[in-house]
């Protein structure tokens, strides 16, 4: 082999090494970024789901962190909150599973009007990263523009259609834009759609006493057993309850929910909890609710409350309790001991907040004393005819119609 032929051999070696790191690079960037052609997972497959402990969703100036804590979801822009697990766990699976439906090549130009675009713009996409306990990014994508399918059918009345699918970035690839068969419309960086809104919940009340900041306007009611007739107490000889409006109130948070949470940092004063009404419901299992309302935000109220319980030490025997009878009565009641013990343990969880409460849970049990008795009937005036609207009667005539 002469010289020339050397230096041609070795050009060529050359050529094919420098195109051989170029398509490694380029299958690198590929598997780094989740680019991926129709018919492929967007992240890739086998995607590690349960390795996931932090999701980020940001858009223009608006970010939203959900947070693993404690082997629980959390809400970082709700001082930790507790979040929804299941939207959650819904949300990380479909991704997990979503497919490239058509890839596209595209220039710069076409960001903005695909609302891919970078930066805080009306057409900047929002970013979506998912990052592993030790907070490093494990993939990102970019969401666009939603494609919207139309109805033929429908076209002729300004049917606008309904969402299919999004285009989407994978990684930092800016030239490939990635169709998607899911919209995901709820993945948006507001922290309330992801709170869990799960609440406290209040059963078998056995006494209510709602106490108003004007005193007079306040009431309790009691009733000794489940199922017996509610009381006013210190009911007036002229105070007699309506059944059908008292029955509105005995039930007070037996199933609420929560739209918001305020920040650990709120005052109470600036929700009017300073000077709340307050309702008190205690049950038959021996706890007592302190629910303290506030002030009215938009179409909530604001809430608070705290939680205590007096259960009794020991078991009650049964009158002539037979001793075989003895082992058993003392396990069901150690059983149910702990089960209030839990739920008074979940319940006390909530003491440290003020939250956002739709006025349907509140609006019942805000009833004034004046609101929960019958109406007074008039009576006549004494000397009144007794139907002043009866037509006359003429004696030996029969009575005008």
């Amino acid at each position: 082999m002469n010289r020339k032929q050397f230096l041609l051999l070795l050009v060529l070696l050359v050529v094919l090494g420098g195109a051989g790191l170029l398509l490694q690079k380029n299958r690198d960037t590929a598997a780094n970024t989740g680019e991926q052609g129709a018919g492929q997972k967007l992240l890739g497959e086998k995607f590690p789901v349960n390795d996931v402990a932090h999701i980020v969703v940001k858009h223009g100036t608006n970010e939203l962190n959900l947070v693993k804590k404690d082997d629980r979801w959390r809400v970082r822009e709700r001082s930790d909150y507790s979040a929804n697990y299941s939207s959650i766990g819904d949300f990380l699976l479909k991704a997990a599973e979503l497919k490239v439906v058509q890839a596209d090549e595209i220039g710069a130009s076409d960001l903005g009007r695909l609302e891919l675009a970078a930066g805080t713009a009306t057409n900047s996409g929002t970013i979506v990263e998912l990052k592993d306990k030790d907070d490093k990014t494990m993939k990102s994508i970019t969401l666009g523009k939603k494609h919207v399918r139309k109805s033929a059918q429908m076209s002729q009345f300004g049917d606008e259609g309904f969402p299919d699918g999004r285009y989407v970035l994978a990684g930092s690839d800016t030239h490939h834009a990635l169709l998607i068969s899911d919209p995901l419309t709820t993945l948006e960086p507001k922290p309330e759609q992801w709170l869990k809104k799960d609440f406290f919940k209040v059963e078998r009340p056995k006494a209510i006493t709602v106490t108003f900041p004007e005193a007079t306007n306040s009431w309790k009611l009691t009733r000794d057993t489940e199922s017996g007739e509610w009381k006013l107490a210190d009911a007036k000889p002229t105070e007699k309850l309506d059944a059908t409006k008292v029955s509105g109130v005995t039930s007070p948070f037996a199933s609420p929910s929560l739209n918001d949470v305020a920040l650990s940092t709120a005052k109470p004063e600036e929700f009017g909890l300073d000077h709340p009404t307050t309702v008190v419901v205690e049950t038959f299992d021996d706890y007592t609710y302190t629910v303290n309302i506030g002030k009215k935000v938009g179409e909530d109220y604001s809430l608070s409350l705290t939680v205590s319980a007096n259960f009794p030490k020991e078991r009650t025997p049964a009158k002539d309790e037979k001793p075989e009878d003895k082992d058993k009565a003392d396990k069901a009641f150690k059983d149910r001991q702990k089960t209030l013990e839990d739920k008074l343990k979940e319940a006390k969880n909530f003491e440290q907040w003020i939250y956002l409460v739709p006025a349907w849970n509140i609006d019942p049990v805000l009833k004034q004393r004046k609101d929960l008795f019958e109406e007074k009937k008039e009576e006549a005036k004494p000397g009144a005819p007794a139907d002043a609207g009866a037509p006359p009667t003429i004696p030996g005539l029969p009575p005008l119609k």
